[in-house]
């Protein structure tokens, strides 16, 4: 299916670590745990929505078991008569693998892409109006989305000046996201980018004690002590070293953590001001999407990216209108894909291929874009890579 990080969209370089998407790994953790309670996680209402079939498929499934066992029919199992009821369960079950691994190959490489593609418009073109490809993309986003409501393929809540004044809060922190990462992209390797913005895990877990009370066990804390020694060695022997755009990614990283947790608290009441009192993935996305697009507006004019705009030569590059189009398309279908992939997996499975796919990806972006690094360099990377994923295990086994 498609899915949770609609909200995070685009530039979110670790798709599973953030903001909604992780929260929503979180409850369908508490779900596969034994249906706990929903208090702390808004979100999860969604994955248990979303994987709500598939618990019903087991039930029945059940059912059919024991129907047959109660009418003193041969044991399938054991037997040696297979129903056409049976071919058919197996069958799904072979089309269920592999739509599993469809999906989450078209997750890794639509996430993979997108943020290549965008280091590709900022740095290879050295374009210098991040706000700007931000704006465009979200454009897209807003096109294709309503037109898929048009259709009648997907559903969204209707916009009202009340669902509008409850979310814009979360809006303008979501902005405020999106334009930080793509500063921080056109300075920074993808590598050092993946790492250092394991530092929102940090700052997340902390302010979940303060104002969720919630309680983290040892290992969670072990991963993030981890992660941080894996940012400052990372930093400290990175040797394309920037410092602006360093500056850049640690307030991307406290607006990350921000919006994660500002979401939980808006959830709620965004719902209650909603036509059909929910607020699903496809709602947020043009909630956001769509605010998003007259604060961009005036941010290109306090940045002053308008003479630069007019000037440039890239905007007259039909090649260059290509890339930051399929930039934007790359961006919602990370949505989509991570939808679909944890619907047809479950929340650990989908949290650990997340955590795993950053290797990878930045090694993609070190060989791509002809990185400088040493080994020290390298294997601080490795060692914050690896902080992420056992970070993610951890939080799956993670108490209730």
């Amino acid at each position: 299916m498609w899915v949770c990080i609609i909200c995070c969209r685009s530039l979110s370089i670790d798709t599973p670590d953030s903001l909604y998407e992780r929260d929503l790994v979180e409850g369908a953790g508490k779900v596969s745990r034994g249906g706990g309670s929903f208090k702390n996680h808004d979100s999860s209402l969604v994955v248990e929505q979303r994987s709500s079939p598939l618990r019903r498929e087991a039930v029945n499934r059940s059912a059919f078991a024991m129907k047959t066992h109660e009418n003193g029919e041969i044991d399938l199992e054991d037997g040696k008569l297979e129903k056409p009821v049976d071919k058919l369960m197996r069958s799904n079950k072979v089309i269920v693998h592999n739509q599993a691994l469809l999906a989450g190959l078209a997750y890794c490489i639509s996430s993979c892409s997108m943020i290549l593609v965008n280091k590709f418009v900022l740095s290879s073109y050295n374009f210098n109006a991040g706000i700007s490809l931000m704006l465009y993309q979200n454009f897209i986003s807003v096109i294709i989305v309503t037109s898929l409501s048009l259709l009648g393929v997907i559903s969204t809540e209707p916009l009202t000046w009340r669902l509008i004044k409850v979310w814009l809060p979360v809006n303008v922190i979501f902005v405020g996201m999106l334009i930080t990462s793509m500063f921080s992209l056109k300075y920074i390797n993808v590598a050092m980018v993946t790492v250092l913005k394991n530092v929102t895990n940090v700052i997340t877990a902390v302010g979940e004690m303060y104002l969720f009370q919630k309680h983290h066990d040892n290992r969670v804390w072990v991963a993030l002590f981890l992660m941080i020694v894996s940012a400052i060695s990372g930093g400290l022997t990175d040797l394309s070293f920037h410092a602006v755009g360093y500056t850049w990614q640690i307030i991307n990283c406290f607006l990350t953590a921000s919006y994660s947790l500002t979401l939980r608290r808006v959830m709620d009441t965004a719902k209650q001001v909603t036509r059909s009192g929910n607020l699903n993935e496809f709602s947020m996305v043009m909630l956001n999407n769509t605010l998003s697009l007259p604060l961009g507006l005036v941010l290109i004019f306090v940045f002053n990216e308008v003479d630069y705009l007019t000037t440039t030569p890239l905007l007259r590059l039909p090649v260059f209108w290509l890339v930051m189009t399929l930039s934007g398309f790359l961006g919602l279908a990370i949505s989509f894909t991570s939808m679909w992939f944890l619907h047809q997996t479950g929340a650990t499975t989908y949290s650990l291929v997340g955590s795993l796919n950053k290797i990878p990806l930045s090694l993609a972006g070190i060989l791509l874009f002809k990185v400088p690094t040493s080994l020290e360099n390298s294997a601080s990377i490795l060692f914050g890579l690896l902080a992420g994923v056992f970070f993610a295990r951890a939080k799956m086994r993670e108490r209730p």
